[in-house]
């Protein structure tokens, strides 16, 4: 009688397991995208379109990722606002949810699900509090920019939120996390390594910030991901360089082209794959100088955190884009 009784609560053990362990399974990729946009598409209006809404939230989940001062939001939407803010700067209660102390006291908290409270922690309730915040300001860009300004006070803040609202715009989607390597990875021959924090000597002492992809002169340079050209033309050190953000905060930077793709300018949009330029051997000196070293494309990554830009290794993630180019090809 004992061993049946044994095999059944076994069984049924790990029956209530893996039910257990498949409620608790992180969502997928594509869950997650799909509950941020079912938010942007519920708050989205003629006067305040869904994209504004997302690259808010995006560039609020980008700076929490890389801010130690910063609290990651808990929630499917990354966007917070300061109790402050919320409640009201002299409110006796920052935690405060109920609608008419929170007026009273002058904070912005609104209810967005009808419940009767204006939850800090709501999605629902801090989305529809930054909607009605730019809605007060019009609905053109030049509208969305001086809201913009006057939330954040930060020029480059709003200039990095407005490239990602033109981003999800353009594309009709928040899915643009594919990249590809920044030269073919067949029919040409080219090398790398990793050489972050290299010497350089050129121009006084300074470390190489960035890898050397070598390559034949005029081997085509492409956009390694999604973006907006943020700059394009000479500088003495980078020669024929250009610069592009994409919707994460970060600064793809191309230097020592041989020429540009000429039907590109600065505020373009571009995509994975996008050419860009050509492999050159250019900078070191006055414009247009060139063949101070060998031709070889130099590949930058930089991140802004709302604060300043920093630098930082771009080498696993050539390595990683090199597999998933190959794969792709």
């Amino acid at each position: 009688m004992f061993i049946p009784l044994i095999g059944l609560t076994l069984f049924w053990s790990t029956i209530f397991t893996s039910e257990a362990v498949a409620n608790t399974q992180e969502p997928s990729r594509e869950e997650i995208m799909n509950s941020r946009m079912d938010y942007y598409a519920k708050y989205n209006d003629m006067f305040v379109t869904w994209h504004y809404l997302a690259a808010i939230d995006q560039y609020e989940r980008n700076i929490q990722a890389v801010r130690k001062d910063i609290p990651k939001r808990e929630g499917v939407i990354a966007l917070q606002f300061s109790k402050e803010y919320w409640a009201g700067a002299l409110n006796p209660n920052q935690d405060d949810t109920s609608i008419e102390s929170i007026q009273y006291f002058g904070g912005m908290g609104l209810d967005g699900d009808g419940d009767g409270k204006a939850d800090l922690a709501n999605d629902d309730d801090v989305m529809y509090t930054m909607k009605t915040y730019l809605s007060q300001y019009g609905h053109s860009e030049e509208d969305f920019k001086i809201a913009l300004w006057e939330y954040y006070k930060n020029e480059k803040v709003v200039n990095q939120i407005i490239s990602i609202a033109k981003l999800y715009k353009h594309f009709n989607t928040i899915d643009l996390d594919t990249h590809v390597f920044p030269v073919p990875v067949r029919g040409f021959n080219y090398s790398y390594r990793g050489t972050w924090g290299a010497s350089r000597g050129w121009g006084g002492r300074r470390i190489h910030e960035g890898t050397d992809i070598f390559a034949g002169y005029g081997t085509p340079v492409v956009s390694t991901s999604y973006g907006v050209v943020e700059i394009m033309g000479w500088n003495e050190f980078g020669g024929w360089r250009i610069g592009i953000r994409d919707n994460h905060n970060t600064y793809h930077y191309y230097a020592h082209l041989a020429y540009f793709n000429k039907d590109l300018k600065v505020g373009d949009i571009v995509e994975p794959g996008t050419l860009i330029g050509g492999v050159g051997s250019t900078g070191y000196g006055k414009e247009g100088t060139s063949g101070k070293f060998p031709p070889h494309l130099h590949y930058g990554m930089y991140k802004f955190n709302g604060r300043t830009e920093w630098a930082f290794d771009p080498y696993p993630s050539l390595t990683q884009w090199e597999k998933e180019s190959r794969k792709k090809k």
